[in-house]
């Protein structure tokens, strides 16, 4: 098949970091500034690109893909939280995305923030 999600509403603004990491889920710390998460933190956006020391260009809408940790989160409606090593997991407690597809193998789910 040739889906694709690439590009789907995506929207990125940026941020003061100290510590992002492109390609990982981020949360605010303060006005204007994001960092790492936690293990079950809830995430407003991934890293899209980091600028050496201190700032970094956050997706905050769209879709994105990451990866999870534990249980393979379900397609459609999922609640998701930071997993503390970059990706997500599924959670109980997290807030809820529309999950678009996943990948056992790879250890990645696509989601719309």
């Amino acid at each position: 098949m040739n889906i694709s999600f690439d590009g789907m509403n995506q929207w990125t603004a940026t941020f003061a970091t100290s510590d992002a990491v492109e390609g990982h889920v981020v949360k605010m710390t303060a006005g204007a500034t994001v960092g790492a998460c936690a293990d079950g933190d809830s995430f407003c956006g991934v890293t899209a690109a980091k600028r050496a020391g201190d700032a970094c260009a956050v997706q905050l809408a769209g879709v994105v893909t990451a990866p999870y940790t534990g249980t393979a989160p379900t397609v459609g409606y999922a609640k998701l939280s930071a997993n503390g090593t970059g990706g997500v997991k599924a959670s109980s407690t997290g807030r809820e995305y529309l999950v678009l597809d996943i990948d056992p193998s790879a250890n990645t789910v696509t989601f719309v923030l």
